[in-house]
């Protein structure tokens, strides 16, 4: 049996690989939320209460973190989910397996980021999630991190989610948070599932964070002209919005604050090298097409469930 917390797309494609390979899966939400399969139970249960949750992952192989509380809530949310989990995993002898991401590493020069980047974050975000790290390390479970960047594919939240699908789809102006003509990595969600299935399952991958197989960096700019003629719309208008005004709205709108502390990722290069999981476990990046015509299948099923 394997356990997963969160039925976020990350959560919801590792289900559905495990059950798909014969495996029993057993999916924690607070709403008892998942895709439906024979061989996945939902549960709904609070996965920050350690000893409800020690409870359901009894038997369990693999603990795996998808959990994905909200943007404004890291510092209070993220330590109790990421304890609780550690104790369920150790008490169960399971390996802790943690949907990761970059925030650890900090601006690096030239945006670039391999496996043996130090950490150095100055955000509150970055310190965060390497302290779930080093906690998950020094609990003596086996635990591995798979580590990607911003995510493209069906339910994926981002930037070209939240900011350029809406001007596509209203044939305006998209105005990014961003400088849209420097390279940036994107990862699409199956690959971050298919990445933690593997590397749970690996023990030379166990004590380490890796990063998941992700297409060559691109422009957000191409991204969006590549969308374009894949879904046969119009090239839309893409302006950079200045980087202060996220800051100066931070002052009084706590989601915009919480996002203008990450935004060095999109006003610079920010490159994710992920050839040393590649080498090691053969695993390789699905071509960004593919996530991107997922995408647009996901925006055309949910503007037909609006009609």
């Amino acid at each position: 049996m394997h356990l997963v917390v969160g039925s976020g797309p990350i959560g919801s494609s590792v289900a559905r690989l495990l059950a798909e390979r014969g495996e029993t899966v057993r999916i924690v939400t607070r709403g008892g939320g998942g895709p439906e399969h024979p061989l996945i139970e939902r549960v709904a249960a609070d996965a920050s209460d350690a000893h409800r949750l020690t409870e359901l992952a009894a038997g369990a192989a693999v603990v795996y973190n998808c959990a994905n509380p909200k943007y404004t809530e890291w510092a209070t949310k993220w330590f109790p989910l990421n304890n609780a989990m550690i104790a369920a995993a150790e008490s169960a002898g399971a390996v802790y397996a943690i949907t990761g991401n970059l925030y650890g590493y900090g601006p690096q020069p030239g945006g670039l980021m391999t496996e043996s980047t130090p950490p150095a974050a100055t955000g509150r975000k970055g310190r965060i999630r390497s302290r779930m790290w080093q906690d998950a390390l020094a609990s003596g479970v086996r635990a591995v991190e798979a580590r990607g960047s911003d995510y493209l594919g069906a339910g994926a939240a981002g930037i070209f989610s939240a900011v350029l699908l809406p001007a596509m789809n209203a044939g305006r102006t998209a105005w990014a948070p961003a400088d849209v003509d420097v390279p940036h990595t994107f990862t699409y969600t199956g690959d971050m599932a298919r990445a933690l299935v593997e590397l749970a399952a690996d023990e030379r991958a166990w004590g380490k964070a890796w990063h998941v197989p992700s297409p060559a960096a691109i422009t957000i700019r191409d991204l969006a002209d590549r969308y374009a003629v894949m879904t046969g719309q119009s090239k839309i208008k893409i302006r950079r919005l200045p980087r202060f005004v996220m800051r100066t709205a931070g002052l009084a709108v706590p989601i915009a604050r919480e996002l203008a502390e990450m935004d060095y990722q999109f006003y610079a290069p920010f490159i994710l090298d992920s050839s040393l999981t590649e080498r090691t476990f053969g695993l390789t990046a699905t071509p960004i097409e593919v996530a991107l015509r997922e995408t647009a299948a996901d925006a055309e099923a949910i503007a037909a469930r609006r009609m």
